[in-house]
C-alpha cells in the first residue's frame, strides 16, 4: 500500500488546516487509517486513529480540536484540526493498517507532511 498525504503547511494559531491521506496499490482490503506526529529528537505520537467501522481513537492533546474522517470508497483518510496551538506544530504521518491480497496483515507509512503553527 501506498500513502500519499497532503495538506501541510503554516498557518497562524487559532487557524485550521486539513490532511488528506490516499492509499492506492493491490490490497484485499483497510482496516484502519491514521495520523501520528513526530518532533525533531521525540517518538512517533498517535494523534488519531479511524478504523473503517468508524471507531476513532484521539489523543488527548487534540480532543475537541480535531477531527478523523474516512472516505471508504476513496480509500482516503481526513485529518480536520482546528483551533491549532503552536504546540501542535510537528511533522504528521499517515498509517495505514491493511490486509493484503494473500490474507496477511499489512501496515504501511507515508511521507511526512509539515504542519506549522506560529504563534
Amino acid at each position: 500500500v501506498q500513502l500519499q498525504a497532503s495538506g501541510g503547511g503554516l498557518v497562524q494559531s487559532g487557524g485550521s488546516l486539513t490532511l488528506s491521506c490516499a492509499a492506492s496499490g493491490s490490497f484485499f482490503s483497510i482496516n484502519a487509517m491514521g495520523w501520528y506526529r513526530q518532533d525533531p529528537g521525540k517518538q512517533r505520537d498517535l494523534v488519531a486513529s479511524i478504523t473503517t467501522t468508524s471507531m476513532r481513537n484521539y489523543a488527548d492533546s487534540i480532543k475537541g480540536r480535531f477531527t478523523i474522517s474516512i472516505d471508504k470508497a476513496k480509500n482516503t483518510v481526513y485529518l480536520h484540526m482546528n483551533s491549532l496551538k503552536p504546540e501542535d506544530t510537528a511533522v504528521y504521518y499517515c498509517n495505514a493498517d491493511f490486509t493484503k491480497l494473500n490474507r496477511v496483515r499489512g501496515n504501511s507509512w507515508g511521507l511526512g507532511t509539515q504542519v506549522t503553527v506560529s504563534s
